[in-house]
């Protein structure tokens, strides 16, 4: 490991913890993720050169007291608080303190009651990613813009948005009570989802996925299961990005193009990823109820364990996807669901599935419902119609590989029929 990555992984470990603890402190999240943010800054700017501090938790949480004390101090209307907050805290020498100058708050709760902040229901899905990118995962607001393809002031204002709508929503530093706990436990689950998700097939761009978000939210999946090991859905998430993220390396071409799981190299596929999202997905599923996120994972092992795409279980995938359509009916379930019946049934089985489809609004003109479509179609044989079917989808997809991919199919059906 490089001396820079070996920073890069310190800060992002030791942010949600020492942002947890200005936070429980002092209140005023959005000046506490300011200044942490500053800190953060300093120690990428000064460790690779001057050395990692002996406590580098100790040094960020002076760094940003300081940072934040120094706010208050300019603030002629916050004298008296400045003061008080002066007496409790050490000067910034350039040093780490000793590390009892540290509260001692458990850093896990921290982090678990900081990812619960970001996905506090008052923000809109989009700005909850984006400040668990920033105050969880520790990127920098031009990291977390870059990843998602808009400019910084962009995802600045997106950021100081979502911290103020917290604020203005009297969102205390505090684990939500029993009744919302498991609520708010599943959006902070979608939130990583929608994270590797979006990581793993970039919605748009000229490239099909962007790692930095797919490493980013395994990361976060992990930090979430150490701190919750007897939750099966979370166990669930983490075994699910794992096994999927292990094709990365089969399923981009040389030329940047998608390569479709029936057509990968499967030897190519990561090994150790695999070996471990199976042992997860499979003891969890030993004592915990399966879940959506479970039944994900369990059919994405089905797939991971074929040793080519001719001796995938299709029969037992149908069987899961109906039972993920049972418990979490969802269109992008149905979707995946007509692929695998018509695997088992037909083409026809599959397209009969999809026909609700085509008047719920979530799917309605969606790309990947033409792909779905245009692909059961040319497996029953209907060249012209699976042909207009993929040149609908790449016309509604704003990922370029996608597009390439859909249109290449297309091209390969002229003539036919």
């Amino acid at each position: 490991m490089t001396e820079d990555r070996t920073v890069e992984d310190l800060l992002r470990t030791f942010a949600p913890q020492v942002l947890g603890l200005l936070v429980r402190r002092h209140g005023q999240f959005d000046r506490c993720e300011d200044a942490v943010q500053e800190a953060l800054l300093a120690a990428a700017t000064q460790w690779p050169g001057q050395g990692v501090p002996d406590n580098p938790r100790a040094w960020l949480l002076t760094v940003a007291t300081r940072r934040l004390t120094d706010e208050w101090r300019s603030e002629s209307a916050r004298r008296d608080r400045e003061v008080a907050v002066a007496r409790r805290e050490p000067a910034y020498a350039g040093v780490a303190p000793a590390a009892d100058a540290e509260p001692a708050v458990p850093a896990d709760d921290d982090t678990l009651t900081l990812l619960f902040l970001c996905c506090h229901p008052a923000l809109p899905g989009s700005a909850q990613v984006a400040l668990t990118l920033r105050a969880v995962g520790g990127l920098s607001t031009a990291q977390i813009a870059r990843a998602h393809l808009v400019p910084e002031a962009t995802m600045s204002q997106r950021i100081r948005r979502a911290k103020q709508r917290i604020e203005a929503a009297g969102a205390r530093f505090t684990m939500p009570g029993p009744a919302e706990r498991g609520e708010r436990l599943t959006t902070v689950l979608r939130v990583l989802y929608l994270i590797f998700n979006e990581g793993y097939t970039a919605s748009s761009g000229p490239d099909l996925r962007r790692a930095e978000l797919t490493g980013e939210a395994i990361r976060l999946a992990r930090v979430l299961r150490g701190l919750l090991p007897d939750d099966g859905e979370v166990t669930g998430l983490l075994a699910l990005m794992l096994l999927t993220d292990a094709h990365r390396a089969a399923r981009v071409g040389p030329d940047g193009e998608l390569v479709p799981l029936a057509e990968q190299d499967r030897s190519r596929w990561d090994a150790a990823a695999i070996a471990e999202g199976v042992a997860l997905i499979t003891e969890a599923l030993t004592w915990s109820p399966p879940g959506p996120y479970q039944l994900q994972a369990a059919i994405a092992a089905v797939h991971a364990e074929a040793s080519t795409a001719a001796e995938t279980d299709w029969r037992q995938i149908v069987a899961l996807y109906r039972l993920l359509a049972r418990i979490a009916p969802n269109p992008m379930v149905t979707l995946n669901q007509a692929v695998a019946v018509a695997m088992v049934d037909g083409p026809r089985a599959g397209l009969a599935l999809l026909t609700p489809l085509d008047v719920d609004e979530r799917t309605a003109g969606h790309h990947r419902l033409a792909a779905v479509r245009a692909h059961l179609l040319e497996l029953a044989g209907e060249v012209g119609a699976a042909r207009e079917a993929y040149l609908m989808a790449a016309r509604g997809t704003t990922s370029r590989p996608e597009q390439r991919y859909l249109e290449v199919r297309a091209a390969r059906l002229t003539g036919q029929g």
